[in-house]
């Protein structure tokens, strides 16, 4: 599956499963512009690839402004855009009597809104083109676990957006699909085994849930996301991808 000249945008692309969709992209012979808030990353992903056609976007996903500007800038240097993948995220632990009004505002304005924003930004430059929008949602969307209300409200919520978003632009020439990871080995993921108390417990307690034995990786999610937008997904749409090494299935 090739993406020979197509002009992606990929939120959170500078770390994770959004650097994971960003580099097999450009593998695939797109142009990517990486927006993240972690300028820092950003730049270094992009000297990764000297000579690529990658443009480092620095901002605030929950920021009109900040999108608008990463959006006008893409427009700016490629004249279009083909995909949009809305990936930045991040997770707010705890129950509606423990987490506070700010950390849910911030929950869903980053994994939520942003999606909305962009989108909305996007999708005029995206029209008959046949562009196609990825939002990166999780299993959270479909089961939850104890403690995290919030993200798995903002999740859900992505579902709810790409039904609608894949009704509403189908006619545009725009599909737009979701994908509902499940344990995937990124930084997050380290940070979240540094607090535990028995690091190897939990990775083999994480393990078991899996009936292929392993965890997924952002490689597995980004073949997942390439195939979604590609011609080879020409008829799916409003659809959403559990990517999740069959642990749902297998009931966790």
């Amino acid at each position: 599956m090739r993406l020979d000249g197509k002009i992606a945008i990929v939120t959170g692309g500078a770390s994770g499963i959004g650097k994971g969709i960003a580099e097999r992209f450009l593998e695939a012979g797109a142009k990517v512009a990486v927006f993240d808030i972690n300028g820092p990353g950003v730049r270094e992903l992009v000297s990764a690839y000297p000579g690529s056609p990658v443009i480092p976007l620095c901002g605030d996903v929950a920021s009109e402004d900040d999108v608008r500007a990463a959006v006008e800038e893409v427009v700016r240097q490629w004249g279009a855009i083909d995909i949009l993948i809305n990936n930045a995220g991040f997770e707010v632990h705890g129950t509606v009597v423990e987490i506070t009004p700010g950390q849910w505002e911030r929950q869903l304005a980053v994994n939520l809104k942003g999606a909305f924003l962009f989108s909305r930004s996007a999708i005029p430059h995206m029209r008959q083109r046949n562009g196609a929008i990825v939002n990166i949602s999780s299993v959270h969307a479909t089961v939850s676990w104890p403690g995290t209300v919030a993200y798995d409200v903002s999740k859900c919520g992505l579902i709810g957006l790409t039904r609608t978003m894949a009704l509403d632009h189908g006619r545009d020439g725009i599909r737009v699909n979701a994908i509902c990871p499940g344990y995937i080995h990124t930084p997050i993921t380290d940070r979240w085994l540094d607090t535990v108390p028995d690091r190897e417990a939990a990775i083999q307690r994480v393990l078991s849930l899996h009936p292929l034995g392993r965890i997924g990786t952002p490689r597995d999610v980004a073949e997942a996301c390439l195939f979604l937008v590609s011609d080879a997904a020409s008829f799916i749409n409003g659809t959403s991808l559990v990517v999740d090494g069959a642990m749902t299935a297998a009931g966790h």
